[in-house]
């Protein structure tokens, strides 16, 4: 009944916000409470499931959002998105624009979050796009799966990290085997972003006009200026996310000081203060409710409540025991190494957050390791990328990261669920059958 629950959840926001236009985050708030009172969760646990979703999911990623839009906003309107895009597709190739994304987003969420991967490279998303000439869709999917590839498979993500260390794999091997097969699985979400998500058409930025796009260009500042507000933010926390490993030798002042630096929250603030510095001259109304900063501010306002409201759903999913319900219903079948992919894909789907399946997985996966026969350290690697492949499938209206993706994309929910949720199930599938190939080989 659980499941059905879920699909029946999901079938009411896609009519709630496609057929009755009801704006996403009441489409999600009122299901998540419904499916709360249907699922027999007592009162006090769906509001503390509110209040906990809403905040736990704000309290990572609403400044977050908030600093990266007023990035994207003075990129915009400054002309150096615009001129990055050039560059860029100097570089790359007007037509190679989607594969460029793919891989931007594969090599940035490494070290960084997916949603705040997503926020500091949307912009320049959209501005390529805008100058490719293309639909932003294909590059948008490309950039989320790239994100997502590394996000799920890689360490130092934390996901992978907590389930390399509950099952006792080693982390160089889990590396080793998460970089190939993300890859292989990134090249088919590469392929089925460019032959599939491409072709449905939205418009990167239908406010701006070419003539506008030139008029920016003139005043713009240059390439190298213009990747400062991104670079540098980026830079931060891989910087912080090495020293998390190889940091020990650093004195605990130095080390407490690129700690602080690298938090994503202060490495996008000290980006927007970069910001500022694009614009030929700084004015005072540009930082007004009505300037530059108000514009990026309503922007983020409504990304922010609908992020919010999938975390409230996610939440509510989660303390309603329906991961329990599918773990235990999955974990009696005995299917090798698709046993933790099936798993966490189930717990994925059924809650949202990659981050929990990964570790709800490792933790019902780990009393069974020896009787599944995972026991050489390349086959306790090999699960947790399993896992770490489940963990992408699929993502959908209660992960917070799918409502970036299709409010910074301009994508209504119901094309967000075609392109991107069925792009995570391609990527997801991809990568464990790339997977089930290397176990059959090596082991």
């Amino acid at each position: 009944m659980a499941v059905l629950f879920l699909l029946l959840s999901v079938a009411l926001i896609i009519i709630l916000t496609t057929r009755l236009q009801v704006h996403p985050f009441l489409a999600l708030f009122l299901v998540a409470v419904l499916y709360g009172f249907v699922a027999g969760m007592p009162l006090e646990a769906i509001v503390k499931s509110i209040n906990e979703g809403f905040g736990e999911t704000l309290g990572k990623i609403g400044l977050i959002i908030i600093f990266g839009v007023i990035i994207g906003v003075f990129l915009e309107n400054s002309g150096g998105a615009y001129t990055l895009a050039d560059k860029v597709l100097r570089m790359v190739g007007r037509k190679r624009v989607t594969e460029a994304m793919g891989i931007i987003g594969y090599f940035v969420s490494i070290p960084v979050f997916a949603d705040s991967g997503f926020l500091l490279v949307s912009p320049l998303n959209r501005s390529l796009s805008k100058k490719a000439g293309i639909s932003l869709a294909g590059p948008a999917v490309a950039l989320g799966l790239g994100l997502t590839a590394t996000h799920t498979m890689v360490p130092p993500t934390p996901g992978p990290i907590a389930a390399a260390g509950i099952l006792g794999a080693d982390l160089g091997l889990v590396m080793l085997v998460g970089l190939p097969i993300s890859a292989l699985a990134l090249v088919v979400g590469l392929l089925y972003s460019t032959r599939y998500a491409a072709k449905t058409y939205i418009d990167p930025n239908p406010e701006i006009t070419e003539e506008e796009v030139n008029r920016r260009l003139k005043s713009a500042p240059g390439a190298l200026k213009a990747s400062v507000p991104v670079v540098v933010p980026i830079l931060l926390i891989i910087v912080k996310s090495l020293l998390q490993n190889y940091g020990t030798a650093l004195s605990p002042s130095l080390y407490n000081l690129i700690s602080f630096l690298g938090e994503p929250v202060v490495a996008l603030c000290i980006g927007a203060f970069l910001s500022l510095t694009l614009p030929k001259k700084l004015k005072t109304d540009m930082l007004s409710s009505q300037g530059w900063v108000g514009i990026a501010l309503k922007d983020a306002a409504s990304i922010i409540l609908i992020t919010g409201a999938g975390g409230i759903f996610g939440k509510i999913l989660q303390n309603s025991g329906i991961a329990d319900t599918l773990g235990t219903a999955l974990a009696d079948i005995n299917l090798s190494i698709w046993l933790p992919f099936l798993l966490a894909a189930a717990i994925k789907t059924a809650q949202g957050s990659s981050t929990v399946a990964l570790i709800t997985t490792a933790s019902i996966i780990l009393p069974m390791m020896g009787s599944l026969g995972f026991e050489t350290e390349l086959q306790k690697a090999m699960v947790v990328v399993a896992i770490g492949a489940g963990s992408a499938v699929v993502s959908h209206a209660n992960d917070s990261f799918f409502w970036v993706i299709t409010q910074m994309s301009g994508m209504k929910v119901r094309t967000g669920y075609r392109l991107y949720t069925l792009g995570t199930l391609v990527l997801g599938v991809s990568a464990a059958f790339f997977l089930f190939l290397g176990y059959l080989l090596f082991t």
